[in-house]
């Protein structure tokens, strides 16, 4: 996705949505912070005591293994954030920024890497699209969540049981899961990216301000995800939480690791003793909302109301390059964007 783009294309969707005379949500616009996690939980098969542990690991299973998700240890974390903003105030919302920030627990275990590694390194070594990973570590990555098992985020607690398969080792059963947008805007489970062959777009990278590329990263490090809510899909996915009360986010890495073994990132969570004591910080979220109006339909290209021949006429002008009119974010308009304004049309 070209950040220039989207974001020339999210500024003439607000100047266009003021010419039609849009109305603002001036009573949301501001900084809303929620400095700790109503929920947070480590989703690893073998979590024994869900919802209650001081730290949260991150990490991959063996490369190539078949026997667990490929992102093996996740991180969730939910807050309700009804108490600061309103639900349901529809899309009159508009997230200009939010951002996740985690304390690292663990000491000069894990190298800081702020790039997405390609699935290719977390293959087994034996497999023909292998290839070795070109720097040190692999990044720390947020995503959006999504739920299987008849629960969803109004229902999901922190002691839900990780499956009601019966079979927790196997892939693809956790009730809640790490989850990204394909190309077509459906949120689909990413917890076997690799093994799908497949690189999803996360929210947010975590960033370390100070620490060089490869370095070992220091217990009480504050990783930033900021998330992309110039992408229309990552905007809609936070409006919606904060339209519900409570937003939820998946934290994941594919670090490798051994059976039992390997050097992993661990953050603090809730219940940890040194948050009770004010030396460590839990997840926490800041939310700035503004009062512009909200972005028109993305395949509403002119910003009229309706998605229409002008709008098609748009796309075609713009037909391989990376206009506006790149409505699924991919770098470039082509048969996928027209795919997805004809499928909005009216």
């Amino acid at each position: 996705m070209n950040p220039t783009s989207s974001s020339t294309r999210l500024r003439a969707v607000a100047a266009g949505c003021v010419a039609a005379g849009i109305a603002a949500a001036a009573h949301a616009a501001g900084s809303y912070v929620f400095p700790a996690p109503s929920l947070d939980r480590w989703m690893y098969p073998f979590n024994s005591t869900p919802g209650t542990r001081p730290v949260i690991s991150t990490f991959g299973s063996t490369p190539g293994a078949a026997e667990f998700d490929s992102r093996d240890g996740q991180m969730l974390v939910g807050f309700d954030t009804s108490a600061q903003v309103a639900p349901g105030q529809g899309s009159s919302l508009r997230v200009m920024q939010a951002v996740l920030e985690l304390e690292v627990s663990n000491n000069l275990i894990f190298a800081y890497d702020a790039t997405q590694d390609p699935w290719q390194c977390f293959v087994g070594t034996n497999d023909p699209a292998w290839r070795a990973d070109a720097d040190a570590g692999q990044p720390v990555e947020c995503y959006g969540v999504g739920f299987r098992n008849g629960f969803s985020l109004a229902t999901f607690q922190e002691n839900t049981p990780f499956t009601s398969t019966g079979n927790f080792m196997a892939p693809g059963v956790r009730t809640a899961y790490a989850a990204a947008f394909d190309g077509g805007g459906a949120l689909i489970d990413v917890s076997q990216s690799p093994r799908q062959r497949f690189d999803p777009k996360p929210f947010a990278i975590g960033q370390a301000a100070g620490l060089a590329p490869g370095a070992l990263v220091p217990a009480g490090t504050k990783m930033r995800f900021e998330l992309d809510v110039n992408d229309a899909r990552i905007q809609a996915y936070v409006v919606a939480g904060l339209n519900a009360g409570k937003l939820m986010l998946a934290v994941t890495s594919l670090t490798f690791v051994q059976q039992q073994s390997g050097n992993f990132p661990s953050f603090i969570a809730k219940e940890n003793a040194f948050v009770t004591l004010g030396l460590a910080s839990p997840a926490r979220l800041e939310i700035v909302l503004s009062d512009a109006p909200p972005p028109c339909r993305p395949a509403d290209l002119n910003c009229d109301g309706i998605v229409s021949g002008p709008d098609l006429g748009l796309l075609l002008g713009q037909w391989g390059t990376n206009g506006a009119a790149d409505i699924n974010g991919d770098g470039i308009v082509s048969g996928p964007d027209l795919g997805l304004l004809l499928g909005d049309w009216g």
